[in-house]
């Protein structure tokens, strides 16, 4: 029988182990990050997960991001963890500016209105009904870290593309806002598979829709009627057939992605005498692989919860609703007969072959993406269950020895070493990939 004295020695400790571990798993719950551990602490680069990405908060299980992606097989591309890598230390407080580029009938519209209206920020954007612009100020400044369609309007053009945007958004930045500090321009886009986009245009042209207002401006200038022809006569092309629209060799609608991407300095812009063909083929083409590779993030229409998921990691942003793929689309239900459909491919064989290369690298960064997520969750339980080990064990250690126990059993678990596992993670600096002026 133990006296009182002794059963309070050996309750004590007990008690301190109890109320140390319930108010754990009030302060650490599992999945949060509200805890760091040293061996956490000393992991070199940024961590993909953050205080807003709570395991049980997400929208999209395993299985809903799973399930719309292709058979898994082996990369055309020699890509680098460099180029799979997607996190950019985005400051809203600070300088920094999302430009979005908005390539026509690739979804851009409903992903430029997740931009202002979906994203939960400390100061929303302002969207006032019936006006086509919302206002997204950074916290406590009249600055804007959005330009976009949705919030600062055509600023430099009608779909104004990567050669335009790089040269114009410095320069319209400056004149609208007071301070001239170097600001970090993270550029990003939204792709489509070539044929679907090609006829969802010619569906657009063919209800009326035009962008003869578009400056199209390279190197200081816009392209003369000689270099760059109409297709119609009149205000529009209402009711152009597909056959009409795919004869008109100067549509801008053929390869109009790879043109929008590419740096079209490089090819004296829209004069075609400048160089043959095969030539300025070539070098739009790597051109615009090589932006859209370095580009902070580009989402894919086909995938929408990927391209929420990717966007999210990159940006540490985090969207209020989920995305939602829309599959039946006006181009969807075109019903092409193989020969036209080679035709449309075959009018667009540069942009097949970019988003060819853009499908590949988007799949292979969501996989990294999830892969180094999975990674960082496993090691963050595993440190939480050692600090519970731990807790314990040094709870033991406070209990009297009975006597006779002391060489028995080895040690008390006090000194047992536990080996951690360590998760090593490259960074990459974008300063050298993001446009600064």
């Amino acid at each position: 029988m133990m006296d009182d004295r002794s059963s309070k020695l050996i309750l004590v400790p007990i008690l301190a182990v109890l109320f140390v571990m319930i108010g754990y798993q009030y302060i650490c719950p599992a999945g949060s990050n509200a805890c760091h551990f040293k061996t956490v602490e000393n992991l070199r680069g940024v961590s993909l997960l953050s205080t807003s990405y709570l395991e049980s908060d997400d929208f999209y299980k395993d299985q809903d991001l799973e399930e719309d992606s292709p058979p898994k097989l082996p990369s055309k591309f020699n890509f680098t963890e460099r180029d799979l890598e997607r996190h950019v230390e985005f400051h809203i407080k600070g300088d920094d500016v999302i430009v979005f580029l908005h390539i026509q009938k690739t979804g851009g519209t409903t992903f430029g209105r997740h931009l202002v209206r979906n994203i939960r920020l400390e100061q929303p954007c302002d969207c006032k009904p019936g006006q086509k612009k919302c206002t997204c100020h950074r916290p406590g400044k009249e600055e804007s870290w959005l330009f976009s369609r949705f919030s600062t309007g055509w600023s430099c053009g009608l779909h104004a593309d990567w050669t335009e945007l790089t040269n114009c958004v410095p320069v319209i930045m400056d004149k609208k806002e007071a301070q001239r500090n170097r600001r970090n321009f993270y550029y990003i886009t939204m792709l489509r598979d070539p044929v679907s986009r090609y006829l969802s245009e010619w569906k657009h042209v063919q209800r009326g829709a035009t962008w003869k207002t578009s400056l199209h401006m390279c190197d200081g200038r816009s392209p003369t009627q000689d270099e760059l022809p109409t297709c119609y006569s009149g205000d529009d092309w209402s009711g152009v057939t597909l056959t009409e629209f795919m004869n008109c060799p100067s549509n801008l609608a053929n390869n109009r992605q790879v043109r929008m991407l590419a740096d079209l300095s490089l090819v004296g812009c829209y004069n075609l005498s400048s160089m043959n063909e095969s030539e300025r083929n070539h070098i739009l083409l790597s051109s615009a692989m090589s932006n859209l590779k370095t580009m902070a993030f580009y989402g894919l229409t086909e995938f929408q919860r990927k391209t929420q998921y990717l966007f999210e990691r990159t940006f540490s942003l985090r969207f209020i609703a989920a995305f939602t793929q829309i599959n039946s689309t006006r181009a969807a239900n075109v019903d092409l007969s193989e020969p036209v459909r080679k035709r449309i491919e075959e009018l667009n064989f540069l942009d097949v072959q970019l988003y060819e290369y853009a499908k590949d690298l988007f799949l292979q960064r969501f996989q990294f993406t999830r892969q180094r997520e999975h990674q960082e969750v496993r090691l963050k339980r595993r440190e939480e269950r050692r600090w519970l080990r731990e807790q314990r064990e040094q709870g033991r250690s406070w209990l009297p020895k009975r006597r006779g126990d002391g060489n028995k059993g080895g040690n008390d678990g006090g000194d047992r070493k536990v080996n951690h596992g360590e998760l090593i993670t490259t960074t990459e600096d974008y300063t050298s990939q993001v446009a600064r002026w």
